[in-house]
């Protein structure tokens, strides 16, 4: 038996294509039990988030198996560049312990892919679409996660700006379930930022934006809404976080404009990002008494320090995955 992974994120497929790969956590069982007929192979688990779909497969033949499936597939990838990778026997095993370390994910070190890798096996198993070797793969992956996430601290110290920006929002507020974002200006660092938060538990996403459409675009894609641009400073009275990159020559958001909304937001925390060059938010607005002003070069200085720390984690965990990968293959 050969195993093989073939799969598709967000490093390869942009999100109108990962949606359609998408399986609802109540078909992760049906969809493990369709891919065995698509590549007619006796082992099948099929792992589905909202930033990768991956296809498991165990079977005598993978290369036959993946071509079948390949072409079952052909039709969802029409009319964009092919989205997928592929790894096969102990390439796939130490990819799947990557992902379920958290090693692989947009946002390094998350906790939350372990129960989502979790949940897309047990749904297989209770399919009854793993065999010995799936099972086995899978058992081994979990128990090489669990490692990694007590013996390094991986999950410390983010290496983007987006990342850091949600380490900080999460020391400010806890926790972001609750947490409401305004992003003005629709850029693809606003876009990045956003989506670190929403993948943090972020309630919801407002964007603002000078050319409505756009906003309209980013919104769709945050699962947000959009509103006029010359509404920001009234949607402000109830968000927490505000992340702005607009592209103005000057600066939008001043001292004096914050004030006049702090009675209305009860001096909640308000926590804004700013990593528009030039800046988007006076540098003054950071001395109202809850606020937390964070501009692009304090955010780089951070994720440069993380970076070092990082690095390091990385090593060990890989040290941690390659160790357990001998024992499994043995």
């Amino acid at each position: 038996m050969e195993l093989v992974c073939l799969g598709l994120n967000y490093k390869t497929a942009p999100v109108e294509v990962r949606e359609r790969f998408a399986v609802g956590n109540t078909k992760l069982g049906e969809a493990s039990q369709n891919l065995l007929d698509m590549a007619g192979a006796p082992e099948a688990v099929v792992v589905s988030t909202c930033n990768r779909t991956e296809f498991y497969l165990a079977a005598e033949d993978a290369g036959d198996a993946v071509r079948r499936l390949e072409n079952a597939l052909a039709e969802k990838v029409h009319g964009h560049e092919e989205p997928f990778y592929r790894y096969d026997k102990k390439e796939a095993a130490r990819h799947l312990c990557q992902v379920v370390s958290g090693l692989d994910s947009m946002l390094l070190g998350e906790t939350e892919i372990f129960g989502q890798v979790k949940q897309a096996y047990q749904a297989a198993h209770a399919a009854g679409t793993t065999g010995a070797m799936l099972n086995k793969l899978f058992q081994k992956a979990f128990s090489v996660g669990k490692k990694v996430r007590t013996q390094t601290s991986i999950q410390e110290g983010s290496t983007s700006i987006g990342n850091v920006a949600v380490e900080l929002a999460e020391k400010i507020f806890g926790h972001l379930k609750d947490s409401e974002v305004m992003v003005l200006g629709a850029g693809e660092m606003s876009r990045l930022t956003a989506q670190a938060l929403v993948s943090r538990g972020a309630k919801s996403v407002i964007v603002a934006n000078r050319t409505h459409d756009r906003a309209i675009e980013l919104a769709a894609e945050m699962k947000g809404r959009a509103v006029r641009f010359d509404d920001w400073l009234e949607v402000l009275k109830n968000v927490d976080v505000v992340i702005s990159s607009t592209g103005a020559p000057h600066t939008i958001i001043h001292k004096e404009e914050v004030e006049s909304v702090r009675r209305a937001r009860k001096f909640r925390p308000l926590f804004l990002i700013d990593i528009a060059v030039p800046r988007d938010i006076d540098h003054s607005v950071g001395e109202i008494e809850e606020v937390y002003l964070y501009d692009i070069d304090a955010l780089e200085q951070l994720a440069e320090q993380a970076k070092t720390r990082r690095i390091k984690q990385i090593e060990e965990c890989d040290k941690i995955i390659e160790a357990e990968l001998i024992k499994l293959l043995r």
